[in-house]
């Protein structure tokens, strides 16, 4: 068997399967390079990715032998499931390996507009004193609204809950009685109510077409000229040039991003000149912990499909 590794993973998965005896091709930086990536892939039984590989029908076409695409993260839409359906290839990906991680970013990303520490530390360095500028907000009483309540959102709203937030929550595909509302006591609400009513509102949706823009200046304008966004889903989910504008005009008070339509952005890119605008490079399932569960599960999902067994992490 030959696995293909076209973007960085944590030892662990790799020497799983380098210890099954298979050849395993390891370049973190085989994505960028198309024409190799194409080469690799002629006589490849198994590829593994992350989210810059964009596994299309041209790529699929340049492997005969595939038989199974591992994903080490949870989003899709880099690669066409419809062409490897209609070549009978089997996609396994990260199952909830990271969503604590993301749960804890988001509220990280919370505290960071509640409290500002690390910059009044940065001002106290610089000379200053000011405590009445960082003078900051409880979190107690406040509002997070979830838009996608799944498994990333009921971890979010154990960890909100346990802050004394109110937790309200949007989602046309989970019932009132589903596990992440009973247990997490997430309040379900219509989407235009759970926009109005949020502090904080945090996206937890995949990038499909229904969802490609779905927080535009309808939205923005919506909700309260002190609240936060946060998205840590998928960029093209909001309008970068409505969130903008939004921000700029104090529509709202500002937003955490942490995937952006196009990565990395262009260097003119609007939103990289606001101040209330923070922008992280695709991390938050960024942990030593969840990369070292990932690549496992994904190590092991590609195996199990490759000795003709059925994985709990296909899609």
């Amino acid at each position: 068997m030959k696995i293909v590794i076209t973007e960085f993973n944590w030892p662990s998965g790799n020497l799983l399967l380098q210890e099954k005896g298979w050849q395993v091709v390891y370049d973190p930086e085989l994505w960028t390079n198309r024409e190799k990536l194409q080469s690799e892939l002629k006589d490849a039984d198994a590829i593994i990715v992350r989210n810059q590989t964009k596994v299309d029908v041209e790529l699929i076409h340049s492997a005969p032998r595939l038989k199974v695409i591992g994903r080490l993260g949870v989003g899709l839409d880099n690669i066409d499931l419809e062409a490897t359906a209609q070549r009978g290839i089997v996609t396994v990906f990260g199952k909830n390996a990271n969503a604590t991680s993301v749960a804890e970013y988001v509220i990280g990303s919370i505290f960071q507009f509640s409290r500002k520490i690390r910059d009044a530390s940065h001002d106290v360095k610089a000379g200053g004193w000011n405590r009445k500028a960082f003078t900051g907000v409880e979190l107690f009483g406040k509002t997070l609204g979830l838009i996608g309540v799944g498994e990333i959102s009921h971890r979010v709203a154990i960890r909100a809950k346990a802050l004394g937030m109110n937790v309200i929550g949007y989602d046309p595909f989970v019932a009132p009685y589903d596990f992440p509302v009973m247990e997490s006591g997430i309040q379900l609400m219509e989407y235009e109510a759970v926009v109005q009513n949020a502090d904080f509102l945090s996206l937890h949706v995949p990038l499909t077409r229904g969802t490609k823009n779905l927080i535009s200046e309808h939205t923005l304008h919506r909700m309260k000229s002190t609240s936060i966004i946060i998205n840590s889903s998928r960029g093209g989910i909001i309008n970068e040039f409505d969130l903008f504008h939004a921000l700029k005009n104090n529509k709202i008070e500002g937003a955490i991003l942490d995937v952006l339509e196009d990565e990395p952005p262009n260097e003119n890119h609007p939103l990289l000149t606001l101040e209330n605008c923070i922008i992280t490079p695709h991390i938050a399932g960024l942990t030593e912990e969840s990369q070292s569960r990932t690549s496992e599960l994904v190590s092991k999902a590609v195996i199990s499909e490759l000795e003709g067994k059925v994985s709990l992490c296909r899609v």
